[in-house]
């Protein structure tokens, strides 16, 4: 999993793979927990997308050329495009739907 800066979440996205994205901050309480959910993803899909985490307080631009407006946020990409979005904590299973609806 990939600490992202504006400019590699870019390159990723711009890619085409599939990527996903996972917006966070330090202070966010369910930001922290929500990161294991997304790293755990990241392993069982390794090879088939590329992940990351974006920090927004480091990172302003691609966070709002995504509308991401409330944290945790997570964007899946394809073609260069958001194509599925997941706001707030959730379970594995969601995210992995909806990773599984973009490969």
């Amino acid at each position: 999993m990939t600490d992202f800066s504006d400019q590699t979440a870019r390159e990723a996205i711009e890619s085409g793979k599939p990527v996903v994205i996972d917006f966070w901050a330090k202070w966010c309480g369910p930001c922290i927990k929500l990161g294991p959910v997304v790293e755990e993803l990241a392993e069982k899909y390794a090879g088939k997308a590329e992940f990351g985490k974006l920090n927004i307080d480091e990172n302003d631009e691609v966070t709002s050329e995504n509308n991401v407006r409330n944290i945790p946020t997570v964007l899946f990409f394809k073609d260069g495009k958001v194509v599925e979005r997941s706001v707030g904590l959730v379970k594995l299973a969601d995210l992995e739907a909806k990773l599984q609806a973009i490969l």
